[in-house]
């Protein structure tokens, strides 16, 4: 019992709850990878995955054999500046914040490309979400923040209390303080506290592209006397909610940003709020 887990006993969970649970966590997983994409590759790594109307427009930058399109890596910097000059023709649009390019999140930086080409390219982006928490009588609340209607991605819908990509030469953590203090007006003192849960990674198929995303999940057990404040625009509301009713809402339609839901899912099954006793939730987030 050491975990730092709730230990009450589980929730009961229909048959049909797990059903809707678990599309929600499939629909995450609908790349078929490579399908009709070339892989992408920096030297001997595989970076990530083109179409083959952009492989064509890259032209001499890469080499392209045996379905694999590949750059030199003496020239990987350039990769930036013409992922850049494609944007408009393949209907992407740079968001001025570059991400670090690997084969894979924790091996070595390749070089770096604009966050918004990220799904053009098919690399990894990787990101953190923060399970902001406070124990009632009543049992367990979460902080769920209302993303703004001005948002590009997803506008409107319910979030994690904290959330954010990690830039190029960041580490995870420090993605964390840095969007605490920005989205929350989360003091670094409070948000330090965090702990690191789990590790969420998926392959979808999106409007903006293929998402192959890792999400670095936090768990933070706020004071009561604690209520974030929107510091940056990015949030219209912060709203404290029940966790038991989270499943209702979050399979209910198509209120929570898509990668939310996977992330609430792990929480809730590790606190016990809802159960998995065929292990089918636990076994399709893949968690690590």
């Amino acid at each position: 019992m050491g975990n730092g887990e709730d230990q009450h006993p589980p929730a009961a969970s229909a048959p049909t709850l797990d059903a809707a649970l678990l599309a929600l966590i499939t629909q995450c997983h609908n790349a078929i990878l490579p399908g009709e994409r070339l892989t992408l590759a920096i030297g001997a790594a595989h970076v990530g995955y083109i179409a083959p109307a952009l492989a064509t427009a890259l032209g001499s930058f890469v080499t392209i054999e045996r379905h694999t399109a590949t750059i030199d890596p003496a020239e990987a910097h350039r990769l930036n500046p013409i992922a850049t000059s494609l944007a408009a023709q393949f209907g992407y649009r740079t968001r001025g914040e570059d991400f670090d390019v690997r084969h894979a999140p924790d091996s070595p930086v390749l070089t770096q490309l604009d966050r918004g080409a990220l799904p053009a390219f098919g690399v990894i982006g990787q990101g953190v979400h923060l399970n902001g928490y406070v124990r009632r009588a009543d049992g367990i609340h979460l902080w769920i923040a209302r993303r703004s209607a001005t948002k590009k991605l997803d506008p409107g819908k319910l979030d994690n209390i904290v959330g954010g990509g990690v830039s190029a030469g960041m580490t995870p953590f420090e993605t964390l303080l840095k969007e605490a203090a920005e989205e929350a007006a989360m003091p670094a003192t409070l948000a330090a506290r965090a702990t690191e849960t789990a590790r969420i990674a998926y392959d979808m198929e999106r409007p903006e592209g293929l998402r192959r995303d890792v999400l670095y999940c936090y768990d933070l057990e706020l004071p009561d006397d604690f209520t974030p404040q929107a510091a940056d625009g990015e949030v219209e509301a912060f709203i404290l909610m029940p966790a038991a009713a989270l499943p209702a809402i979050m399979t209910a339609g198509d209120a929570v940003k898509f990668n939310v839901n996977l992330v609430l899912i792990d929480f809730l099954l590790r606190h016990g709020v809802i159960d998995d006793l065929t292990g089918a939730l636990r076994r399709a987030l893949g968690v690590s």
